[in-house]
C-alpha cells in the first residue's frame, strides 16, 4: 500500500487541473484511502501524471530484427544498459533491444504501449518479444488490409463472411485491434505495383479497391465492437500531395470510428518534391469537424533513424530517393515489410517540411482528447525523444528559436511560424495519457481515479518540460514502485491485452482448404495459443445483434 500526498495533480478524465491532493494505492489499483501505516511519498514540489500510453509504436517483432540487422553503425554509437540486479543487460538507440525498450519508456513515466502492425505469421514471435519487454502494458494490431483472403471475399460480395474472418484472425493473432496499412497497395506491390487512389482497382481483382476495403474494415470493426477502432495507415504516404487522399479517406469513414495513424506523413501539399508544403489546415479543419475521428502525431524530429513500415512501396520509393540501404520482405497472403534507414536534417527543405507539420496539426487540432503523441517509433524518431517534442508544444519562444535554423524558403511552406498555442499540462497529460487510453478502449488505463490501474509518474516540477518529462522523479507500475529517485529500482512483467471477438467456428472449415492450397503454414499451427500470450487479459466483445 501506498499513498502519494501533497503532489499536484493532473487528472483530466476525472476533471482535476492541478490541484494539490493525496493519492491511493493498494493491491495494484488506485483506491480511496489506505491506512496510516502504509508507505508515503511526499510529492510536494511535484508534478503528478497517470502513466503515459503510447497509441501507436513498434517495438516488437520481427519487422525490428530486420531493421537491427541494417543499421549496426547506429548500434556502435548507442546506449547501453548494462546488467545489474535490476535490470538485465540491453541497447537503446533507433531501436532498443526489448528489455531496454520497457526500462527506457518507464524511465519516462511511460507504463503502457501499442505495437501497431503485427501480421499473423510473425505473430508468435512478436508476443514472446512482447512478453520479454519489462514492465508495459502491451497490446497489438493485426495487419488486415492487404491479407488476400479477406480481398477475395470482398470481391466476390461476401461481406459477412469477410466479417467472420476478420473476428478469427483478431482471436487467431491475440491482437486487440485491426490495422489498415496502405489498403490494397501492399497486395498490389507483390506485382511490383501501388495503389495511391481509393478508386484504383487492387491489382488482381476486378471489383477491390482501397476505398472497398476501408469502409468494409471500418464497417466490420464497429459490428464486431472491438475497443479500438479501425487503425489506419492511408494511401499515398509520404508523397507531395497526399493530403487529398487523406481527405477523401477520412471522408470514406463517415459514420464509423477510425484511428488516423501517424497524421503527418499524411498531410503534405504541392505537387512534387520541389514544391511540397505543409497541407495541415485542411486536414485539421476536417478533422476538428468529425468527431468520428481520432489521430496520432507521427511527428519528425531531426537527426538518425531507421523507417519501418508494412508500406512496401513507400520504402521503395525512399529507398529509390535516398540511395541507402533497403530491405523489403513479402509475408505470403498477409502483408509486406520495408525497412530503410534514414536521416532527418535541419537543411533539407522536405525534411523542414515534415517537421512542421507533425507540430501544426498537433497545434491545429482543436480537441487534445483526439490527437495522441507519437513519432510512429522508430519512423519520426526514437520514442525516448517525446520530452523534446513536449517541449515544442509548451514553449512558444522555443519554437521559434528551433525555426530559426530551418531554411528561409521552407518557412514560406508551413504555418507553424504563426502558431501561438501553448500547450498546458492538462493538455500534455491528456495527449500522453488519459488520450490514448480513450482512444484504445482501455478504460482502467489513463487517470487516477478510484478502480484505475496505479500507474504514476511523478515529475519534478521544472521551467523546462523536456528536462521535467525526460527524468521523472517516481514511476509506479501496477502499484510497485519501478523509478525512485530517478533510479530503476524494480522491473516487474507487464500484462497484455487481447480482444475476443465473437465469431461463427464453421469459419474454420472454410478456411483450412484454403491454408492447404496457399501457405506454408498448416492451418493448426497458425493462430497463437493463448500459453504464448504472458499475462493476457482479454476483452470479449459483444457484437450488434
Amino acid at each position: 500500500m501506498l499513498r502519494i500526498t501533497n503532489g499536484t495533480i493532473y487528472d483530466p478524465k476525472n476533471g482535476v487541473h492541478g490541484v494539490v491532493q493525496d493519492v491511493c494505492i493498494a493491491d495494484g489499483k488506485i483506491v480511496a484511502d489506505v491506512p496510516a501505516y502504509a508507505r508515503t511519498i511526499d510529492a510536494a514540489g511535484m508534478i503528478v501524471f497517470p502513466g503515459g500510453v503510447d497509441v501507436h509504436t513498434h517495438v516488437a517483432g520481427a519487422a525490428l530484427n530486420f531493421a537491427r540487422g541494417l543499421i549496426p553503425e547506429q548500434h556502435r554509437k548507442a546506449r547501453p544498459i548494462f546488467h545489474s540486479p535490476q535490470c538485465r543487460a540491453g541497447l537503446a538507440g533507433s531501436t532498443p533491444t526489448t528489455f531496454a525498450t520497457g526500462y527506457v519508456y518507464a524511465g519516462m513515466g511511460w507504463t503502457t504501449a501499442n505495437e501497431a502492425a503485427v501480421p499473423i505469421l510473425s505473430a508468435k514471435h512478436t508476443h514472446e518479444e512482447l512478453a520479454d519487454t519489462p514492465i508495459l502494458d502491451k497490446c497489438a494490431c493485426v495487419l488486415m488490409a492487404n491479407n488476400e483472403i479477406l480481398l477475395d471475399l470482398l470481391e466476390n460480395g461476401e461481406f459477412e463472411r469477410a466479417k467472420e474472418l476478420t473476428a478469427w484472425q483478431v482471436w487467431a493473432a491475440k491482437a486487440y485491434g485491426v490495422k489498415a496499412v496502405n489498403p490494397g497497395g501492399v497486395a498490389g506491390w507483390k506485382w511490383g505495383k501501388d495503389c495511391k487512389g481509393l478508386d484504383e482497382l487492387v491489382p488482381g481483382y476486378r471489383r477491390v479497391t482501397p476505398r472497398t476495403i476501408i469502409k468494409a474494415l471500418a464497417d466490420i470493426i464497429d459490428r464486431l465492437a472491438l475497443p479500438h477502432p479501425l487503425h489506419i495507415h492511408c494511401n499515398n504516404l509520404g508523397a507531395p500531395g497526399n493530403y487529398t487522399t487523406t481527405l477523401e479517406t477520412m471522408k470514406t469513414l463517415e459514420g464509423h470510428r477510425a484511428h488516423m495513424a501517424h497524421l503527418q506523413y499524411h498531410a503534405y501539399g504541392g505537387d512534387d518534391w520541389f514544391t511540397m508544403r505543409s497541407a495541415s489546415v485542411p486536414i485539421a479543419d476536417y478533422f476538428n469537424a468529425h468527431p468520428n475521428l481520432t489521430c496520432d502525431a507521427g511527428a519528425v524530429l531531426f537527426g538518425n533513424t531507421v523507417t519501418i513500415t508494412a508500406d512496401g512501396p513507400w520504402q521503395h520509393l525512399l529507398y529509390e530517393l535516398t540511395g541507402k540501404k533497403w530491405g523489403n520482405l513479402d509475408v505470403e497472403n498477409e502483408t509486406g515489410c520495408g525497412v530503410v534507414p534514414y536521416v532527418y536534417k535541419e537543411k533539407n527543405l522536405v525534411n523542414a517540411v515534415q517537421w512542421a507539420v507533425g507540430l501544426e496539426l498537433m497545434l491545429l487540432i482543436n480537441d487534445p482528447w483526439r490527437v495522441s503523441l507519437t513519432t510512429d517509433h522508430p519512423n519520426g524518431a526514437c520514442f525516448w525523444r517525446y520530452p523534446e517534442i513536449l517541449r515544442l508544444l509548451m514553449d512558444r519562444d522555443f519554437r521559434r528559436e528551433e525555426l530559426k535554423k530551418l531554411p528561409e524558403k521552407a518557412l514560406s511552406r508551413m504555418v507553424l511560424p504563426e502558431l501561438d498555442r501553448e500547450y498546458t499540462l492538462s493538455e500534455i497529460a491528456i495527449i500522453t495519457s488519459a488520450g490514448p487510453a480513450r482512444t484504445l478502449g482501455l478504460d482502467h488505463k489513463g487517470h487516477l481515479g478510484v478502480g484505475a490501474d496505479a500507474d504514476i509518474a511523478i515529475y519534478n516540477a521544472h521551467s523546462n518540460p523536456m528536462e521535467m518529462f525526460a527524468y521523472p522523479r517516481f514511476v509506479i507500475k501496477s502499484g510497485q514502485i519501478i523509478i525512485e529517485e530517478g533510479e530503476l529500482r524494480n522491473s516487474i512483467d507487464g500484462h497484455q491485452y487481447v480482444a475476443q471477438p465473437h465469431y461463427d467456428a464453421s469459419i474454420e472449415d472454410y478456411l483450412r482448404p484454403l491454408f492447404q492450397q496457399y501457405y506454408t503454414l498448416s492451418f493448426e499451427n497458425y493462430p497463437v495459443d493463448e500459453s504464448r500470450v504472458h499475462g493476457m487479459h482479454v476483452t470479449r466483445c459483444y457484437p450488434e445483434r
